[in-house]
């Protein structure tokens, strides 16, 4: 046993919760300094914590699910830094630019917990994390609500809501595994492609008619 576990103190009555959020604090200290998911160990929280590996176990099922819980406060903080962003836009059109420039940024700024959340493999996510709990997720729906507002003769918004997520996700991903790659302005390559897919909505409602 650690000195640091041996040395923590039984938790008292009440502190159940302050000892699960030193959990995923330092869970994710060590997903900062590794940059690897698979380098973080139930073992290295809880020396970390101060606490026995068991310990861990009482508030989280396994590593994945600890991992993910920390993801989440950040999909949180995704949420709040789209939709502070999306206030700026003077049209329904601009304030979809402007989601999609913050979920760039938001990835850029936090690219190990991007990686955890959307470039994982299957299997080591878990079951609240899938595809349903992610479309219902407020990130999302935030997102299709502003599709709708800014495609509203749209035939089928989520179809344009996904697509529009594939292009920020696939800036956001390219730009996290090729950091070294001479890169345009991430601002000027979101907006780009962005008119990009505008134009070609619009092009395509108009040749429907």
């Amino acid at each position: 046993m650690s000195s640091a576990a041996a040395g923590r103190p039984r938790a008292r009555k009440g502190e159940g919760e302050r000892l699960r959020e030193d959990i995923l604090r330092e869970t994710e200290r060590l997903l900062i300094r590794t940059g690897d998911q698979e380098a973080v160990s139930i073992r290295a929280i809880a020396s970390a914590v101060g606490v026995t590996p068991p310990s861990i176990y009482l508030h989280f099922a396994d590593k994945a699910e600890l991992i993910f819980q920390v993801c989440a406060l950040h999909y949180a903080a995704l949420d709040a830094a789209i939709e502070e962003a999306a206030r700026a836009g003077t049209d329904p059109l601009d304030e979809l630019r402007l989601r999609g420039r913050a979920y760039v940024r938001f990835g850029l700024d936090h690219p190990e917990q991007y990686r955890i959340l959307f470039m994982s493999k299957p299997w080591k996510t878990p079951a609240s994390w899938g595809p349903e709990a992610m479309l219902e997720n407020a990130a999302f729906s935030h997102h299709l609500d502003a599709v709708t507002r800014a495609f509203p003769d749209a035939d089928d918004p989520h179809l344009v809501a996904i697509s529009l997520w594939i292009v920020a996700h696939g800036i956001v991903s390219l730009l996290i595994s090729n950091p070294e790659f001479p890169w345009p302005d991430v601002d000027a390559l979101v907006d780009h492609l962005f008119m990009a897919y505008v134009a070609g909505m619009i092009a395509g409602q108009v040749s429907s008619r």
